[in-house]
């Protein structure tokens, strides 16, 4: 299969295109710099230059594939409505050049659309007024698609896809950590993360493309919800500083900014039973904690 990937050069892209390459399947990456395409090449997919915001280009890479992989998202955080409106119109560019042709267009959400509180499954509905709503109205263009012709499916990531040279929620926890000497979790910290590895969430997508369901909704979650108590402990013991518990008032001056600090008090926990009973998925990779523990998560910055 010929797939065209958006988000290959990013932090987990980087292993997914590895995956695909890896299984036989022809890859076209989009990329809109000179770094990006050579990471591309790297991996064995060829660079089609372009950004986001440049739909033609999205639709000509679309168009020349058999199935499309949307990963890429980004923008300024501060302003959320702008970063759905750029990644609607992406989908829905990406999805209507594969109209009628039943080919596979899997597109990237995370598990943090999900009410609070409680496991959810993958039939549960999102939760619009939640942390990261912002993300719904993708989901929904995509999955529109699979009345329209496209074998259309959304993989929820879990909020920690860790993996060696991770610098997203859990390498921001401990960069936090060495910056103010403690490790810090909010309240009883047992509020919990799902987490997957990056080369697990890896095959999740390639799954996906090979065969997921039209009308599909995936959590690529190999761990339902790890405490963010155990995780600031684990921190802890390998920087040798104290764990500490902050109230939320605390938390919002500890951490880089207020929405972090509502981020590491969420309590999210997702079930991940009814993507791996339907495409065979079975996690092999370290969990979260054995990889904070003995990654490189905790080895020392080079100056």
């Amino acid at each position: 299969m010929h797939v065209f990937v958006t988000g290959g050069s990013g932090l987990t892209g980087p292993a997914v295109v590895a995956e695909l390459v890896a299984a036989g399947h022809t890859v076209t990456g989009l990329a809109r710099s000179d770094a990006a395409a050579a990471r591309l090449e790297s991996l064995g997919a060829a660079p089609h230059r372009g950004s986001l915001d440049d739909l033609d280009s999205l639709r000509r890479g679309a168009e020349a594939a058999d199935g499309v992989l949307h990963m890429a998202f980004g923008g300024d955080f501060s302003d959320p409505d702008d970063m759905m409106r750029r990644d609607t119109s992406a989908i829905g560019t990406l999805g209507a050049a594969l109209a009628g042709s039943g080919g596979p267009f899997v597109s990237t959400s995370g598990t943090l659309v999900m009410p609070a509180g409680r496991e959810t499954s993958e039939t549960d509905e999102p939760d619009p007024a939640g942390i990261a709503g912002f993300r719904i109205p993708g989901e929904r263009a995509c999955l529109d698609f699979a009345g329209r012709g496209v074998r259309a499916s959304v993989v929820r990531l879990a909020p920690t896809v860790h993996g060696p040279g991770d610098y997203g929620f859990i390498g921001m926890l401990v960069a936090t950590a060495r910056k103010t000497g403690v490790s810090a979790y909010v309240g009883d910290g047992a509020n919990r993360w799902p987490a997957v590895h990056r080369r697990d969430a890896a095959v999740l997508f390639r799954l996906a493309l090979e065969k997921a369901p039209a009308g599909s909704v995936l959590h690529g979650a190999a761990e339902s919800g790890v405490t963010m108590k155990s995780i600031a402990e684990t921190i802890a013991r390998g920087l040798g500083l104290p764990a500490v518990s902050l109230t939320p008032e605390e938390a919002a001056a500890h951490f880089p900014s207020p929405f972090m600090a509502v981020v590491y008090g969420f309590d999210a926990p997702v079930s991940s039973a009814r993507t791996r009973a339907l495409l065979g998925w079975s996690p092999t990779h370290p969990t979260l904690l054995d990889d904070v523990e003995h990654g490189d998560y905790l080895a020392t910055p080079t100056p």
